[in-house]
């Protein structure tokens, strides 16, 4: 059983949802790591992992409340209702900013990320011979990710499911950025803007009374497309939990220890200083997606100039992203105190 939750602890785990959400939308940035540095990240793995057998027979029984106690449904109601409108209106906020000031929220993850790296380390004390190896294999991995070319953009929908379930896996992997890995896949736009958008607009017309869109067969095709996706996603979701579940039940310190190095090698992806590379055609031009921006394909990676005070701002915003860590830290041991 549970603890009841309270209404702070109700609106808190909301906007748990909505950073997990927003995280997941930025390449390089890992809703796992929200929920590993959040404190509930065993609670969601064990939460998913209670979606099995048993809670299906409970739903087609029509034991609805029995179901929803069974799946710790209040939580995973609450953190996914966050995560969702999170798409509609953080992850557009920062889609903006990134836009604006790209090098500021950047710097401000980066700094976030080393926070996290500390947050999780500062309390491990079981490092050995087995932990350690696992450790570098997690920060090479993370490395060797962060320098992979991406893929050309696949519509084949048996794809599009695969890119689903692999994407997925940033939210119950601290340290692996389901977006990043759909720039790799070369699906990122497709899944994460077009689609979208297509959604979003959907959802207007649909409010206005208009629902043209169902002769729009560009449209239909991408709503398509994003539901193929949904379903991969959620199929991922819960079938990595149930191998996370059993791995952390077993495997606490290595998986752990791994976390740490992947979380690490992983800050490869998030340097502030870098330039984006979009995608061209054969005339040299930028290719646009069907919102007129430039497709991202990667990033070129550079030393920042200290002798520009855009440089100096930077390395303020990673010192704010560290003082956020901590003072979740501080957050976290005050309020066990207090209990």
């Amino acid at each position: 059983m549970h603890k009841p939750r309270t209404f702070l602890d109700k609106f808190f785990l909301v906007i748990k949802g909505l950073c997990m959400g927003a995280a997941n939308k930025v390449p390089g940035v890992s809703g796992g790591i929200v929920a590993f540095v959040g404190g509930f990240y065993e609670e969601f793995i064990y939460s998913l992992q209670k979606i099995n057998l048993k809670a299906f027979k409970l739903l087609v029984n029509g034991r609805f409340k029995s179901f929803y106690r069974y799946v710790n449904g209040q939580f995973l109601s609450l953190l996914i209702f966050g995560m969702l409108v999170s798409y509609f209106s953080v992850s557009k906020l920062l889609d903006y900013f990134l836009e604006q000031k790209e090098l500021f929220v950047w710097a401000s993850f980066f700094g976030m990320i080393l926070g996290s790296i500390y947050y999780i380390a500062k309390d491990f004390d079981h490092w050995n011979k087995k932990t350690v190896p696992m450790g570098l294999a997690g920060l090479i991995i993370g490395i060797s990710i962060s320098f992979l070319s991406p893929a050309r953009e696949n519509d084949n929908l048996l794809f599009i499911f695969f890119c689903g379930m692999i994407s997925v896996s940033g939210m119950t992997l601290p340290g692996l950025s389901g977006s990043f890995i759909l720039i790799l896949l070369g699906n990122y736009v497709l899944l994460l803007v077009d689609s979208v958008n297509a959604l979003y607009d959907t959802f207007g017309e649909v409010l206005r009374g208009d629902f043209s869109f169902t002769q729009n067969t560009e449209r239909l095709n991408i709503l398509k497309i994003l539901a193929v996706f949904a379903t991969g996603s959620a199929v991922g979701l819960v079938t990595i939990s149930h191998i996370l579940s059993y791995v952390l039940k077993h495997y606490k310190h290595i998986t752990t220890a791994v976390i740490i190095g992947f979380i690490t090698g992983s800050l490869g992806v998030v340097w502030p200083w870098k330039r984006t590379m979009y995608k061209m055609d054969q005339a040299g031009q930028m290719v646009m997606d069907s919102n007129g921006k430039g497709i991202i394909v990667n990033y070129e990676r550079y030393l920042p100039n200290f002798s520009e005070v855009e440089t100096w701002w930077a390395l303020l915003f990673v010192i704010l992203g560290i003082g956020v860590l901590l003072a979740l830290d501080w957050y976290g041991k005050n309020g066990a105190q207090k209990k």
